[in-house]
């Protein structure tokens, strides 16, 4: 039989009760074991009456020196001492679980083999535990603890950085994880260190995430410590705890998990496929114009980014007021980051990136959290993680919002806010919601704001149902969001203030009298929905396409309807009802139109309508909130189902959950081939008649409009090489700075949008022409430049008549070169 296959070995284990257990690990302690024993077994035998039956454990981990001689003396004094021994050196974790898995003894102390902490420091931890501690951890980094004899120093701050990184990333709340004197729990030791699965020094830590896991409290005892020399413990070794500890985590992802992130990809690059057959060249006709704007965005912060200019701010469009990107949710949280992707691959192939992986993610953060607080079931989270993510709100809005898409923070910010409600670590789970709050205001500040709408209504709803626990979680919460607040605000206090007091800043914008749902998008289907989508009706009950902001169809509503009933006496139920009837009433906005009748209602929204930041939000938009809501319970229903004994009632309850959820299934995004940019654009030609050293700019004809975009794809097209007057981003109008799409407009430019969009050329005279030239001079105008499209005769006859003169055919495009006296 070779060594590997020698099993480990324990000799004389007695089969008595054992009071107390002494594990001490060993390899190639011939020099520091024995005095380590005789002080163990002076201790214990003095203190019988104290410590009761006991035994010594020592486990040789494959010594090649004279180990076994010496625990064998120790044992001739006293039969009380045993050996495990292990036929090769497997480590540290692995000698540890021998020792720990052969005790028998109520409670356990493990500690090392020089002994650095005095046995007679055992008594301080037994007390902890005495006093309901599950375990005590010796610590030399608690008040109280006396360090005797130190380290060199450049071991002790070696030592302490990769304690603390092991302590941030592993434990935290616990100073010192790797002191080799802890005292456990017998049965509950002997549980965690079974399930362990490290063999290196990583395992300390593994075995204290167990108890953690377990809800078994764990106290840090201060104790006396002196280094002792030949050490086997290097600085090094904390890395290699890292490394354990980080391959003993992804060894824990479940094969059900990596099977739903794998599927959660999938359908995501399945709905953007028609995007990366050819992400340059294709474009999604249901964004309108919004797939240009994002690429500019993500464009423009790269070439910030890449010179070293302020990312918050902007002069190649809306020139020369320029635009305010802080207040134009360019998702700087990703696009800056993204900044060489985006300058080696182009802002299309950058934007395709995020709209598929943010919904991806989106969705296992979702699922994560679905498992993680409403039900173990993996596939009851998967498909509630599945509709939370690719609901036909969310569907609609990848056509062209990655904003709206990328929210991947919102669960994680969720889960942080629940963990502050138990009030085990207040301060540390504050601070880190601070950060992820800052985060997702780099990411989206809408979404973060109807995130929290809808976590206040499902706190407030849960609250009157559980008012125990609302009583004693609402302390340590507020504690922990004033800790956050305190966190998050000097991170984003100056790009805020840029946002709403710097320049090109706005106070709200418009988007009409009333753009909230009618009470039949909440039951009808979207555009893209595969089976029952119908285009004409959901573009006739929202906005526009990237709108269609519910559209949840009566089947899914019928059986959120009928879950809520079977499951009503679960809090998070009906909470999550109400938070679902909520949403979907406040979406209504302020005024709703009952249907089929002429009779207009008041709707809740009316109260917030005029409230800061609520004013500027697009009211249909809060009915994104059913979506994880949905998803939740429809995940608590088919948990149920799948537990139900009876074949035929799952067989019944599956079948509905089907039949409500096919009809929503999206089908992938419409895409069309893309325009192609001018080849005076393309080919640089542009840049003879454009003097940029002297701050000239390209006026394409009309100037560019939340309607009509296209010359930001020229621009990014062309590197951002020249500035455009106009353009598509939210910017003041007046003296009130309010927030309209676009530049404010000038006479010229109003003159041109009305040819384009009206077909009505007025009679031009000299007025008209004087205009035309202080609105060109204004613009800094090098050339004004007409590609063919709609109306192209009447536009190009208006520019001839403002500029005195005809244009000149210049590699496909009309140009009228301001350089010749106009």
């Amino acid at each position: 039989m070779s060594a590997t296959q020698v099993p480990d070995v324990i000799e004389d284990m007695p089969a008595t009760s054992i009071d107390l257990s002494v594990v001490v690990p060993a390899y190639n302690e011939e020099q520091r074991l024995g005095p380590t024993l005789d002080a163990i077994v002076d201790h214990l035998r003095e203190n019988e009456n104290r410590w009761g039956e006991w035994e010594l454990i020592v486990v040789d981990d494959g010594s090649t020196d004279g180990t076994r001689d010496v625990v064998a003396a120790a044992k001739a004094r006293d039969t009380r001492v045993q050996l495990v021994t292990s036929p090769r050196n497997r480590g540290k974790g692995h000698a540890l679980r021998l020792g720990v898995l052969a005790s028998y003894g109520r409670r356990v102390l493990v500690t090392d083999a020089d002994l650095a902490a005095p046995i007679d420091e055992l008594e301080q931890l037994d007390k902890a535990l005495t006093d309901g501690q599950a375990a005590a951890i010796g610590s030399r980094a608690t008040a109280g603890a006396a360090i005797e004899r130190r380290q060199h120093r450049m071991r002790e701050l070696l030592g302490r950085a990769g304690n603390l990184l092991i302590r941030r990333i592993a434990v935290p709340g616990i100073r010192d994880t790797q002191c080799g004197f802890k005292l456990f729990d017998g049965d509950r030791a002997r549980e965690a260190f079974a399930a362990s699965r490290l063999n290196g020094w990583g395992i300390d830590v593994e075995v204290l995430q167990h108890f953690r896991r377990s809800g078994w409290p764990v106290a840090e005892v201060p104790v006396r410590w002196a280094h002792q020399s030949g050490s086997k413990v290097r600085p090094a070794d904390y890395g290699r705890v890292l490394a354990e500890l980080t391959l003993l985590k992804a060894r824990s992802v479940r094969p059900a998990d990596l099977l739903a992130a794998a599927l959660f990809l999938l359908l995501a690059v399945a709905l953007q496929s028609g995007r990366w057959a050819d992400p340059g060249h294709r474009y999604l006709p249901s964004s309108l114009q919004d797939q240009n704007q994002w690429e500019w965005f993500f464009a423009v912060t790269a070439d910030n980014v890449s010179q070293l200019r302020n990312p918050l701010f902007t002069t190649f469009q809306g020139f020369p007021d320029g635009v305010n990107l802080m207040a134009n949710t360019v998702m700087l949280g990703l696009s800056v980051p993204l900044a060489p992707l985006t300058l080696l691959a182009g802002p299309a192939f950058t934007l395709a990136l995020v709209m598929t992986l943010g919904l991806a993610a989106t969705a296992a953060a979702w699922y994560w959290l679905i498992v993680k607080r409403v039900v173990r079931q993996r596939g009851a989270a998967f498909v509630g993680a599945a509709l939370a993510a690719f609901a036909p709100p969310m569907v609609s809005h990848a056509n062209a919002h990655p904003n709206f898409v990328v929210l991947f923070m919102v669960p994680l910010i969720i889960d942080r806010a629940l963990r502050l409600c138990t009030g085990a670590r207040v301060v540390r789970d504050g601070v880190v919601l601070g950060l992820m709050v800052a985060y997702q205001i780099f990411l989206g500040e809408e979404p973060l704001l109807l995130a929290s709408l809808g976590t206040v209504l499902f706190a407030g709803a849960y609250a009157a149902a559980r008012r125990e626990v609302a009583r004693a979680a609402w302390r340590p919460l507020l504690k922990g969001l004033g800790i956050g607040a305190a966190v998050c605000l000097p991170i984003v206090a100056l790009p805020l203030y840029w946002q709403f007091f710097g320049p090109q800043s706005y106070k709200s914008v418009l988007h009409g009298d009333n753009a909230g749902n009618s009470p039949l998008a909440l039951l009808s289907f979207a555009e893209r929905s595969a089976i029952a989508g119908d285009e004409l009706t959901a573009n006739a009950l929202s906005l526009n396409p990237t709108e269609q902001n519910a559209f949840y169809g009566w089947p899914l509503a019928a059986l959120a309807f009928a879950i809520v009933i079977r499951l009503w006496e679960h809090a998070v139920v009906k909470a999550l009802a109400f938070t679902t009837i909520a949403a979907a009433v406040l979406s209504l906005g302020p005024r709703f139109r009952i249907p089929l009748t002429d009779i207009t209602m008041p709707g809740p929204w009316a109260l917030l309508a005029d409230k800061p930041l609520f004013e500027s939000v697009i009211e249909g938009r809060v009915a994104m909130i059913c979506a994880p809501a949905l998803g939740m319970l429809l995940a608590l229903a088919i948990e149920r189902l799948v537990r139900t004994p009876s074949q035929s009632t799952r067989l019944l309850g599956l079948t509905a959950v089907a039949l409500a959820l096919l009809p929503i299934v999206p089908a992938p995004l419409k895409t069309v081939e893309r325009a192609e940019v001018p080849a005076f654009i393309a080919d640089g030609t542009w840049k003879s008649y454009v003097d940029v050293d002297k701050g000239e700019t390209l006026v394409p004809v009309p100037l560019p409009d939340s309607g009509n975009a296209e010359a930001l794809h020229w621009q990014t097209a062309a590197g951002l090489g020249f500035k455009l007057p106009g353009g598509y981003f939210n910017g003041p109008y007046g003296k009130e700075r309010i927030g309209i799409y676009g530049a404010s407009p000038r006479s010229t430019s109003s003159l041109l949008s009305d040819i384009y969009y009206k077909g009505v050329v007025p009679q031009i005279g000299e007025d008209w022409q004087a205009q035309a030239k202080a609105d060109f001079a204004y613009w800094k105008a090098g050339a004004l430049v007409l590609a063919p499209q709609g109306r192209e005769d009447a536009l190009r006859a208006a520019v001839e008549k403002l500029v005195g003169r005809p244009g000149k055919w210049v590699d496909g495009v009309w140009v009228w070169d301001l350089h010749d006296g106009s």
